[in-house]
């Protein structure tokens, strides 16, 4: 159900003109890309941001459904073309 509301959101958004993958994403989606491509384990950055693994690991999801990525090294490949790395 997650996944079709996503792709739905997603569908939508690009309707309305949204270029760039990355304006898809929320302020805390964008937060936890930058830590996921730098390194931070799920467990990590729930400590860091105060919410469960699990809502890290929700978040994952959709960044990757998002931005159309299947794996951890897409992410990190993504964010250093995007200039997210310092």
């Amino acid at each position: 159900m997650s996944r079709l509301l996503v792709e739905e959101y997603v569908r939508e958004m690009r309707y309305r003109g949204v270029e760039d993958s990355y304006d898809l994403l929320s302020i805390r989606e964008k937060e936890i890309l930058q830590l996921l491509s730098s390194g931070t384990s799920n467990r990590e950055i729930a400590e860091m941001i105060h919410v469960s693994v699990a809502t890290v690991e929700t978040h994952r999801t959709n960044i990757f459904q998002k931005l159309g990525i299947h794996s951890l090294p897409e992410l990190i490949l993504y964010a250093v073309r995007k200039g997210l790395l310092s």
